[in-house]
Order: C-alpha cells, then structure tokens, then sequence
C-alpha cells in the first residue's frame, strides 16, 4: 500500500517557499511543531494558504499510505477518548508511533474547539510516541472535518504507524469516517436503548467491529446488548465477504478487553489484506474523495459567480414569500452558469 494516487506527481521543487521545504522536511522527520504547522495550513480558508497546503501534500504524497486508519464513533457519553488513549498506550508499548485526529463539537463564537481532547487523554498526550490533534468540525456533517483527510496524510507522511480519527459524537449519522480509514468501529453502551435506532441510521452496517464499554458497569446489561446486537448484525449484509463483525465488550477505564480489540483489529487488516481488499478500499475511498472535492468546489464557485450573486438575494426573497417556487428559483440560479459554458476541447 504506496502513497495515494489522488495528488499524483510531485510538484517541482522550485514551485515551493523556501519555509514549505523547511515544513515538508520537519514533517517527515516526524517533527511535533512542523506535523501541526502544516494540519493548521491545510484547515485554514485561505485561498494563499490553500495552494500552498496542495504543494505541501503533494510533496509529502510519497510518504503515505503505509498507516493503518482507524475511524471511531459512538454517542456522547460512551467512553471515546478513555477508549482511545487506553489503546494508544498500548500500542506505544508494542513500539508503535500513534496519532489521533479528534473531531470536536465547534464554538458558536469563535469557531474553535469547544472539549479539546487532549485535555481528556491526558496520560496519551504525555507520551513522545503519540500525537493528538483537536480540530472543530466547523459545521461539517458526517463527524469530521473537510480536512481530515488531509490532515490523516500528513500523519502518515510523519512516520506515525497508526492514525485514530475519533468522530465529533453528535448522533448515529457519523458514517463519513468509514469513508477515509480501513476498520471503522463503533462504541456502544449497555442499557443505552440505541441498538435499533442506530441500524435505522445505517451506522450499524457500516461497522467492521462494534465494542461495548463500560461493559463491567452491569456485565448482565452487556451480555443482554451484546446478543441482541449479534442478532441485529446478522440480519444485515457484512462490509466485506471475509469479515464478520465481531461484537467485543471492553471497560476503557480498567483497561480490560483492550488487547483482545487490538487482536481483532489485526485480524480485520489481515483478512482484508490477504485477498487485496484493503488496497482497493482505498482506491474506491480515493475516487468518492475526488467526487466530495469536486461537489465542494462546484458549490463555491457556484455561489461566487457574479450571476448568482446578483440574483440570489431577490430570488430567495421570492421564494421566502412564495411568489416563485424554489425549483423555478434553482433553474434560474444554475442558468447564470450556462452563459459561461464552453465545450471543452480534449485534443
């Protein structure tokens, strides 16, 4: 599993400031100060800083993809960041580089992070081998940030063996992580009353494992939870042909149950690995990458063409007091682009 395709060639050095070569070596040399520096480039909305972010991750695009990604979701409440900073010790134990992408609820003020996860993994955040990075979700659905893709290849260009993202934990409807990692699993809670819910959202189907923790709280309620979400889980089709979700039960906090996670998520990357499944998981979550690029990019231009801009506010209007139909006001929107078409040229 080599770099990602998406950013194929390298640009010319010379087509770099002399400060991005500076920030692309201190990334690959695994340097804390240049990892954050250049995860802050690429979340920053400017357009100056944009284009230096897209030579920044194609010089780095030869140091990718030997990670393994690790998606994390689960309610509020469930044990996330307790979940995460006990495997990250553990795998700092194993001699692993571990880096976690915590997506959190964003400030309605200022915009930034509102819990700040390196305040609740504390222990984790102490340890030379690990690297945590709070980003606010900025509004963006899914449980992650537009960047964290971005931000996931920067950390594999650094060196790290592991990247963790933790979801924001806002509701069942966190699937685009399993869209960027290669295991995406799902914290539950015993009692919690959220099995079906859940299954309705489609979160459930997407799952590659699915955890219990605090399962030692009431082992009754959990052994309960655990057999009806086994019964759930086999009534659905698996992510994969040769894997079968397992239903694990941890407590995160007595770090009970954390070696034997590990052990299933090694098997999952075997499985998958053996066959050449995980390769083209990524080559499929490259092109739905590319497609989310393009749907983003169409919409801001879209919304910054002149046309639109000059009629948007009367037509919204007109369409708040239902004097035009949005369907009319839409086709009316999309044909101030239609002025500006030309058919384009392939020879």
């Amino acid at each position: 599993m080599g770099g990602d395709s998406r950013l194929s060639d390298a640009p010319p050095a010379r087509l770099l400031k002399a400060d991005d070569h500076e920030l692309v070596a201190g990334v690959i040399a695994g340097q804390r100060r240049a990892l954050a520096k250049a995860i802050t480039l690429i979340e920053s909305s400017r357009a100056d800083h944009q284009t230096r972010a897209n030579g920044l991750l194609r010089a780095l695009l030869p140091h990718t993809g030997k990670a393994l990604r690790i998606g994390i979701s689960g309610v509020p409440g469930v044990g996330k960041s307790t979940f995460i900073e006990a495997l990250g010790l553990l795998l700092i134990t194993q001699g692993k580089r571990v880096a976690v992408l915590a997506v959190d609820p964003s400030s309605t003020r200022s915009g930034g992070s509102i819990l700040g996860d390196k305040t609740r993994m504390e222990r984790l955040s102490q340890r030379d081998a690990a690297f945590i990075r709070p980003s606010p979700s900025s509004g963006a659905l899914g449980g992650v940030t537009e960047k964290t893709r971005e931000a996931l290849l920067v950390c594999e260009a650094a060196g790290f063996d592991v990247v963790i993202v933790e979801t924001v934990g806002v509701g069942q409807s966190e699937t685009a992580v399993a869209g960027m990692t290669d295991v995406f699993v799902l914290l539950q809670l015993p009692n919690a009353g959220d099995d079906l819910q859940a299954i309705k959202k489609g979160i459930v189907e997407l799952a590659d494992i699915v955890v219990f923790n605090k399962a030692d709280i009431d082992p009754l309620a959990a052994a309960t939870a655990m057999a009806q979400m086994r019964a759930a889980i086999s009534l659905l089709r698996p992510t994969s042909a040769n894997w079968q979700p397992p239903v694990l039960k941890v407590s995160a906090a007595k770090n009970e149950g954390i070696a034997e996670f590990w052990q299933s998520i090694e098997a999952h990357r075997a499985a998958l690995a053996a066959t050449g499944e995980l390769a083209k998981k990524r080559q499929h979550q490259n092109l739905d990458w590319m497609w989310q690029m393009i749907d983003s990019g169409l919409q801001s231009r879209f919304r910054q063409h002149p046309g639109v801009r000059a009629a948007l506010p009367q037509l919204m209007d007109a369409v708040e007091a239902g004097a035009v139909t949005p369907a009319a006001a839409a086709l009316q929107l999309l044909g101030c682009l239609s002025h500006d078409y030309e058919t384009p040229n392939y020879d």
